[in-house]
């Protein structure tokens, strides 16, 4: 089996394990934060904050959200991580926009944040700061999905189809998840540019 059969094969495998009971409860949890006139706002770091920008764009143009991301402007970005430090940037940034409890955080993340092993404790503190408002959580993560799937309302957990590749594979399918929640009937407001231009 060649590379690209053997990386297709784990990404069918994948999409075929994903709990689909899951994602129709995150599509319902966003509809009804939304239709609380609550805010949308997208965490990532790394690879996945290149995601969060995205998704922004998406969530915005396609189902009518209020949508942000910390990482769209990189000057607040990096003085705050200047004088605030970088583990705590995104709850700094959360605070400054007055989160509240109608609103909700969208991690993207690989490992989800783990303060024990140092790694994405800005999405860590993030959570605590959201969970202590009282604002709601959702999660598309990989494998065990870390601090995220431990404290989110809803988590979709990228199956593990290779040891090997949980980071590519996760980040592929923040994308697919992600698109899906767009597209679903309890969330899409709007058509897609090349589907409405049939």
């Amino acid at each position: 089996m060649s590379f690209s059969q053997e990386f297709l094969r784990e990404t069918a495998e994948i999409a075929n394990s994903l709990e689909t009971d899951v994602l129709e409860k995150m599509a319902g949890g966003l509809a009804s934060v939304r239709a609380g006139g609550g805010r949308l706002f997208i965490l990532g770091v790394g690879g996945s904050a290149a995601s969060a920008s995205h998704a922004v764009n998406d969530f915005r143009k396609l189902c009518g959200f209020e949508a942000y991301s910390p990482v769209d402007n990189v000057a607040e970005l990096t003085a705050r991580t200047n004088d605030e430090g970088w583990d705590g940037v995104f709850a700094a940034w959360l605070k400054g926009s007055r989160l509240r409890p109608a609103d909700a955080l969208l991690i993207l993340s690989v490992g989800g944040g783990d303060l024990e092993r140092n790694v994405s404790p800005n999405l860590v503190k993030a959570i605590d700061c959201a969970k202590e408002i009282g604002a709601k959580i959702f999660g598309i993560v990989g494998r065990d999905g870390g601090y995220t799937a431990k404290r989110a309302d809803v988590a979709v957990v990228v199956p593990t189809a290779n040891p090997g590749r949980v980071t590519p594979h996760t980040e592929a399918f923040h994308g697919v998840i992600w698109h899906l929640l767009v597209s679903h009937p309890a969330l899409k407001q709007n058509p897609a540019k090349w589907e409405s231009a049939r």
